[in-house]
């Protein structure tokens, strides 16, 4: 492992255990502080920081936090992140309230909700609303993440999927610890709803597809300079970094589709 991705991960680890000193020092001492969330940390975020990175020498920390509580960090942490991403439509409340740079919002690309199976199982048919919901009724459990938990990602999934009158007779299964994906990866039931950029890292499952248009499962994510940026100019640079088109198959590989 490079060494921004295992700094990156130490910064991670704040989020949901005892603050380890070595990378909050890092991190306050970054050139450029990221602050995302799993869906995007996991889409390609941390490897083309580590790209820019060697190519202009800036080091980049990167905060990944609970998407339901990313708001509030975005406005209070000490140090504050340089470059934030949020859901578009969080970024728009944040952008309303003075809370990003103004001409640096952008939006980034679309996270789509999917379905996985174990690795080497048989990939069924999920092309429709009432194909999929066959699929997860022949299912002894479908795994999922925890809504309760503030994830975005669960809640998603429990209003776009678990909630419609279509699925009814689903056995689909909270993961106890972890997203869905993590625990179908475990061995826990035979399917799994997750985030497909939350899928796509586990060897041990296999991603079917995205879950059909008509269910609009996705979160379409956003980008910008946090106003309490310590950094505008940097952040700037580095967004238009991740934006630009050669990027693009990178986010794409790990399962965020760009707008641009």
């Amino acid at each position: 492992m490079h060494r921004l991705f295992l700094a990156a991960l130490a910064v991670a680890a704040l989020a949901q255990s005892p603050p380890d000193p070595q990378a909050a020092a890092r991190y306050a001492a970054a050139d450029i502080r990221v602050q995302a969330v799993g869906i995007i940390y996991n889409a390609g975020l941390v490897d083309l920081a580590h790209a820019y990175s060697t190519q202009t020498g800036k080091k980049i920390e990167i905060q990944m936090g609970i998407m339901g509580a990313a708001m509030n960090t975005i406005k209070t942490a000490n140090p504050p992140a340089d470059v934030v991403m949020l859901p578009l439509d969080q970024m728009g409340t944040l952008s309303l309230q003075g809370g990003i740079l103004p001409g640096t919002f952008f939006p980034l690309g679309r996270s789509e909700m999917g379905l996985a199976v174990r690795a080497g199982a048989p990939h069924p048919d999920i092309s429709t609303v009432e194909k999929l919901a066959a699929v997860l009724r022949g299912a002894k459990q479908v795994m999922r993440s925890n809504p309760a938990h503030g994830s975005m990602v669960a809640k998603v999934i429990e209003d776009k999927v678990i909630q419609r009158p279509e699925f009814a007779g689903v056995h689909s299964v909270i993961s106890l610890h972890g997203e869905g994906g993590q625990a179908l990866a475990r061995g826990e039931g035979d399917m799994a709803i997750q985030a497909i950029c939350e899928i796509l890292p586990h060897q041990e499952i296999e991603l079917v597809g995205p879950l059909p248009e008509q269910l609009g499962a996705w979160i379409d994510m956003a980008i910008a300079v946090n106003a309490r940026s310590a950094h505008p100019e940097a952040a700037r640079a580095f967004i238009q970094y991740l934006l630009r088109p050669q990027s693009k198959p990178i986010w794409t590989a790990k399962g965020l589709e760009l707008f641009n």
